[in-house]
C-alpha cells in the first residue's frame, strides 16, 4: 500500500495531485504524506507486540519538526547524534526519557545539555568518552545513564559508506574488549550502567547479518550478567532497509520474529533504532525539467533539483525512482537527468528512459530518507521547502530558503 498513486495518468499524494503542490509552492519541493509515515512507525511497532520494547526513531534520517512531532505522538522515543538534534527533538515533544544519544564524537557541552534534559541513555562508542563523560557528570552534580555501542564485526553487505559494524568502522567499541570496558564503567561514580547496543549498518536486505550480530550480542549480555553486570535494555540499532529500484525490503514482522526468538527469556527491554524504515517511502522530491539537451551519445535533461537538494545519487551512486507526474502519451528517450550545480557528480539518476519535454514535472521517489537532511547550499543554492499531505490538505513544514538569508550571517572584511 502507497500514499502515491495515479488518477487518470496524474501522481498523486493521498487526495492530493502533486501537479498542484508544485503549482502552489515552486520547485524543486520535497513532499511527505502523513498517513505513509504513521502507518510505517505503526507496523514497526507493532511487530514487537507482546515484547517490552522501545521504538526510537533514527532522526538523522529525516529531522523536519513535524516528522518528529508525528512520532512523539505516537509515543516514539529517538535516537540522536548531536546538540542539534537533541534541541530538535525537545522541540518537538520527544519525551528526554525516550531519547537515546549515539555518536563518537559527543562533546562536554553537549553531554552536559542531555545530562540537564534527562535523556535515557548515551551509547558509549569509546573508552576516552566513558572518562569524559563521567567527568562531565560529576560535574554537574548527575550520574550519566550508559550503554556501550559494541562492534560485533558483522558484514551487513551492503554499500561500503554505510557498513557500520566492521571491526574497521570508527563506530562502536571492540568486541573482545567490552567486558573490561563495563567493568570500568562499574567502578565510575558519575556513571550508572542501563544497557548495551549494536548498529551494524544500513539499507539491509537480508536477515542473516541481524540474526548473527543479535546471537553474538545475546552471548555478551550472559558473559556480562555472569561478570555481575545488570542491564535494563538491549538496544539493536536499526538499518533494514527499503525499496528504491527492484529491492525486497525485509518484512519488519520477520525481523522481529527473529529477535523475539533470540532474545527469548531475557527481561531487559528492546530497544530498536529504525530511521530510513520509518520515513523513506513516504516521501518525494518534486523537480522540473528547465531543458532538454540532446547529444550525440547522451541525452541530458536539466532539472531544477540538483546534488545540493539530493546527493545520495553523487555520494553513494544510490538509485532513485524518476518518473514524470504527468504522463505522456509519445514515445520516450533515454536521458540523464542532472542538474545545474558546476560538477560532474551533479546527476539525480542515469539512463532513465523518459516522455518528457521542457517544464515538465518529475517526481523522485523514495526521497524522505536522507535526502532533504543531508542537502547543502554549494553553489549558493537555498535549500528547498517541505510540505506535509494529510489527506486533502497541505501544510508547509519548511519554507523555502531565500537568498539573501544564504549570507545574513557574514560580513566583508572592513
Amino acid at each position: 500500500m502507497t500514499a502515491f498513486f495515479r488518477v487518470n495518468g496524474d501522481l498523486w499524494v493521498e487526495r492530493v495531485p502533486l501537479a498542484d503542490i508544485a503549482a502552489r509552492f515552486g520547485t524543486p519541493c520535497f513532499v511527505y504524506s502523513r498517513a505513509a509515515l504513521e502507518r510505517a512507525w505503526t507496523e514497526f511497532d507493532a511487530a514487537f507486540a507482546g515484547v517490552p520494547h522501545l521504538v526510537c526513531y533514527a532522526m538523522k534520517a529525516n529531522s523536519n519538526l513535524a516528522v518528529l512531532n508525528l512520532f512523539a505522538r505516537k509515543g516514539s522515543g529517538f535516537d540522536i547524534v548531536s546538540g542539534g538534534e537533541l534541541a530538535r527533538a525537545l522541540a518537538a515533544g520527544a519525551e528526554p526519557a525516550k531519547i537515546v544519544f549515539s555518536g563518537v564524537g559527543k562533546t562536554e557541552a553537549e553531554m552536559e545539555s542531555a545530562l540537564a534534559a534527562g535523556i535515557l541513555c548515551f551509547n558509549v562508542e569509546s573508552a576516552a568518552e566513558l572518562e569524559t563523560l563521567n567527568r562531565v557528570a560529576g560535574r554537574v552534580g548527575s550520574a550519566a545513564p550508559v550503554s556501550f555501542r559494541v562492534n560485533p564485526d558483522v558484514d551487513p553487505k551492503t554499500h561500503p559508506y554505510i557498513s557500520t559494524g566492521l571491526k574497521e568502522s570508527k563506530f562502536g567499541v571492540a568486541f573482545a574488549a567490552a567486558r573490561a570496558l563495563y567493568a570500568r564503567a562499574a567502578e565510575l561514580p558519575h556513571v550508572a550502567i542501563r544497557g548495551i547496543d549494536i548498529h551494524i549498518g544500513s539499507q539491509i536486505g537480508e536477515l542473516a547479518p541481524h540474526r548473527e550480530a543479535a546471537i553474538k550480542l545475546r552471548g555478551l549480555v550472559e558473559a556480562l550478567a555472569a561478570d555481575g553486570i545488570a542491564l535494563h535494555h538491549i538496544d539493536l540499532g536499526g538499518g533494514l532497509g527499503i525499496r528504491y529500484d527492484d529491492e525486497v525490503p525485509l518484512p519488519t514482522f520477520e525481523y522481529a520474529a527473529m529477535l523475539r526468538e533470540v532474545f527469548r527469556g531475557r527481561p531487559e527491554t528492546l530497544l530498536l533504532e529504525p530511521g530510513r524504515r520509518l520515513v523513506g517511502e513516504a516521501g518525494v522530491m518534486l523537480t522540473r525539467v528547465t531543458y532538454l539537451k540532446p547529444g550525440v551519445d547522451r541525452n541530458f535533461a536539466i532539472v531544477d533539483a540538483a546534488m545540493n537538494d539530493l546527493i545520495r545519487p553523487a555520494l553513494y551512486d544510490a538509485w532513485h525512482g524518476v518518473e514524470p507526474v504527468c504522463v505522456r502519451d509519445e514515445p520516450a528517450l533515454r536521458y540523464q537527468v542532472v542538474g545545474a550545480i558546476c560538477e560532474s557528480a551533479d546527476f539525480i539518476a542515469r539512463d532513465r528512459d523518459l516522455a518528457i519535454e521542457e517544464g515538465d514535472l518529475l517526481a523522485v521517489r523514495a526521497a524522505g530518507a536522507y535526502a532533504f537532511a543531508m542537502s547543502s547550499n554549494y553553489n549558493s543554492r537555498p535549500r528547498a521547502c517541505e510540505v506535509m499531505v494529510d489527506g486533502d490538505r497541505v501544510h508547509l513544514v519548511r519554507r523555502r530558503e531565500t537568498v539573501a538569508e544564504l549570507f545574513a550571517s557574514e560580513s566583508p572584511l572592513p
